[in-house]
């Protein structure tokens, strides 16, 4: 049994076969379910009763009834006004951001055309093994986006991304017998109890050394992470190259039953191991999966360039967001006093300048969101 200590550690990464369906919670994806009727909600106005019913497949006006109910209407423009109160910042912040990209094209000569859109369609559904009709009504079904929607808030910006960042990736011999460690290495299998006080760690440690059996028991009653704590700690198996170097280190250092010292695994975030075996080596021969290896390095650092070529264009655009209030990007020269105002703008001093666009949707992570990346499977 190893003495107490603690081991200095960055946080940790999620090993590559949790990533798989990430597309599932994240991205853009949240940004656009009512993304359709967003693009047309800024001109919102009580209902009138006495005008015409909107028809059908046309495109609504203001003042068009959308629903009845008994004598009273109501009206494009109130369904517009209550849209804008609920999605509009998200949805806003959607539009923008692909505005952003769509101008840098453009300065860039860059385009990206329907075809384009098709095909990476195509190639992100046969990963998966489904055809593209399948892969959309998964995501209408998972996550209620329409194909119009996945198309252009989703693959568009990534691939409008992806040429402005215009660089090759190199994937080197090392960092494919990593990746082939990372994925089909064997695992220490662990238990883990998790704290966020290095005292009560130290107390919980102490306890431990003295009846390792109720390591269990112990991390149902002190783990702060609920996940593993309802578990007993049980943790899924951790792997070499996964993002914390020595945390790696110390479980591949542990024999069966071993408890670790203290880790930190992040900002006053510690965690103590259990070792319970080893997992078996899945594949033996690199050159089996090499392919698969390469195609998810190059996805992964494409993800790099693409989020840093994001970063650029957007710190480079000015944008008011008369909806919240917020300006970002460079300051705009100073107005001519004699020239026209423009339409719907905010009074000078009424916009907060900000440090830069808020992105709960960053396009940069879009490929991820959109399942784009498959990681190559760990096969446990």
């Amino acid at each position: 049994m190893n003495d107490a200590g603690t081991q200095q550690t960055a946080g940790t990464k999620p090993a590559s076969g949790s990533r798989k369906w990430l597309w599932m919670t994240g991205g853009t994806l949240t940004a656009v379910v009512v993304g359709g009727l967003m693009m047309q909600a800024w001109r919102a106005q009580p209902s009138q009763a006495g005008v015409e019913p909107a028809r059908s497949g046309a495109p609504a006006k203001s003042s068009e009834i959308v629903a009845r109910v008994e004598r009273d209407v109501i009206t494009y423009d109130l369904l517009a006004q209550e849209c804008v109160a609920r999605h509009g910042k998200e949805i806003l912040d959607d539009i923008i951001n692909r505005m952003i990209i769509q101008q840098a094209c453009e300065k860039a000569s860059v385009s990206v055309t329907e075809e384009e859109v098709t095909a990476e369609i195509n190639r992100v559904a046969k990963r998966f093994n489904l055809d593209a009709q399948a892969w959309y009504q998964m995501l209408q079904a998972e996550r209620n986006i329409t194909p119009a929607q996945y198309r252009q808030s989703v693959i568009w910006p990534m691939l409008a991304l992806r040429k402005l960042a215009g660089t090759q990736v190199d994937i080197t011999e090392e960092e494919l017998n990593q990746a082939f460690v990372r994925n089909y290495g064997p695992r220490v299998k662990a238990r883990v109890i998790m704290f966020d006080n290095l005292r009560r760690a130290q107390e919980v440690w102490e306890k431990i050394n003295r009846n390792p059996d109720d390591f269990e028991q112990m991390a149902q009653q002190h783990s702060i992470d609920p996940n593993s704590r309802a578990l007993g700690g049980q943790v899924p198996p951790i792997p070499r190259f996964s993002g914390n170097e020595q945390l790696e280190q110390a479980a591949f250092k542990l024999k069966m039953s071993e408890i670790s010292g203290i880790v930190q695994i992040g900002s006053s975030k510690y965690v103590i191991l259990k070792c319970e075996g080893r997992t078996e080596q899945v594949v033996s021969n690199i050159d089996e999966v090499r392919d698969v290896l390469v195609d998810e390095l190059k996805e992964q650092k494409t993800q790099v360039l693409v989020a840093g070529i994001f970063d650029r264009v957007k710190t480079q655009a000015r944008v008011d967001n008369y909806l919240t209030q917020t300006s970002t990007g460079p300051e705009r020269p100073t107005s001519n006093p004699g020239a026209a105002s423009v339409p719907g703008a905010a009074p000078a001093g009424a916009i907060e300048q900000t440090g830069s666009v808020r992105l709960g949707n960053t396009p940069g992570r879009v490929n991820n969101a959109a399942g784009t990346t498959p990681q190559a499977p760990a096969r446990r």
